[in-house]
């Protein structure tokens, strides 16, 4: 038995197809199913059921698959402590960002982590929380950036930064003549949503659970996207929230429409994820570290105090 025999176990696992799990593993797909083959003799037992379309595991396979699973992690680890031993910041790193803060994070750091780290490849994906969840577990991302607590027992959270809220009304809204306002002056009712599967959504609407008893199961109009949301509202259609990064590059006619709120600010916590298992530590400190500094820098230069975290 052989590491390259699991990871080909997992690629077929995954794959449900050995042609496609050989051009995964960069092999030729009789020479996948010869080391599967091997191996499957070796253990005296059938891992796939191959007369099933697509291939399926069998009851041991099953098996052989989660604990293979642990082994190549096992084995990737000693290669990630020589790299660590030897101060080693570089290789491929698969980084996963939420699509409310990709927008506006990844132009502030992605250079300046480039620069400062020139032998890390990132591969980065914009993912919604439930995608990052599931390829974290199954280690198709090393690392990601959303809107926690998660309370994931498999996946560590480092807090990065916390982001507040920051209004969005338009002229003709009730609440508009307010220079500040209190999180009680909040109404689901009239407020502009992104769609289902965005965390900020859910983080908004925690918000108002906070300080209105009714939530009604329908809302005027939801988007996929906080520009959206922010031409409906000009639109007269409804106020909306931001996360504080998406309002510093607003013109000087929609900064006029933002109103923030008394202190302590609602805000949201972003933090860097990973897996349990801690791989390529090295480059998630380095991660974390760029940013945290990046955005402790744009938010003193902006005046802003970020200290409350978004009600539960």
């Amino acid at each position: 038995m052989t590491i390259t025999q699991l990871h080909y176990v997992l690629a077929i696992a995954e794959h449900k197809n050995f042609t496609k799990a050989a051009e995964k593993c960069f092999v030729t797909q009789p020479t996948l199913s010869t080391q599967i083959q091997k191996l499957e003799d070796e253990l005296d037992v059938l891992i796939f059921d191959r007369s099933k379309k697509p291939i399926e595991l069998t009851d041991v396979g099953r098996k052989i698959v989660h604990q293979a699973k642990n082994i190549v992690d096992e084995s990737d680890r000693i290669q990630d402590i020589v790299d660590q031993q030897k101060g080693f910041i570089g290789g491929e790193f698969k980084l996963g960002i939420i699509p409310t803060v990709m927008p506006t994070l990844l132009p502030m750091f992605l250079k300046a982590f480039i620069k400062k780290y020139p032998k890390v490849k990132l591969k980065i994906e914009e993912l919604t929380t439930e995608e990052i969840i599931a390829r974290i577990n199954d280690g198709h991302l090393d690392a990601a950036i959303a809107a926690t607590p998660l309370l994931q027992e498999t996946i560590k959270e480092r807090v990065i930064y916390f982001e507040p809220f920051v209004a969005y009304i338009p002229n003709d809204h009730r609440l508009a003549p307010k220079k500040k306002l209190d999180t009680s002056d909040l109404d689901i009712d009239d407020m502009l949503l992104l769609e289902d599967g965005h965390c900020f959504r859910d983080g908004v609407i925690n918000l108002c659970k906070t300080f209105k008893n009714h939530l009604d199961d329908q809302f005027q109009l939801e988007s996929g996207s906080i520009e959206t949301l922010i031409k409906l509202s000009n639109e007269g259609l409804g106020m909306t929230l931001l996360p504080y990064l998406h309002t510093m590059e607003l013109n000087d006619n929609q900064k006029g429409k933002l109103r923030y709120f008394n202190d302590p600010s609602p805000a949201r916590e972003v933090s860097i994820i990973y897996h349990k298992s801690e791989l390529k530590m090295q480059i998630i400190d380095a991660l974390h570290n760029v940013i945290s500094g990046i955005i402790r820098g744009a938010i003193a230069f902006q005046n802003v105090e970020i200290i409350s975290p978004l009600p539960k």
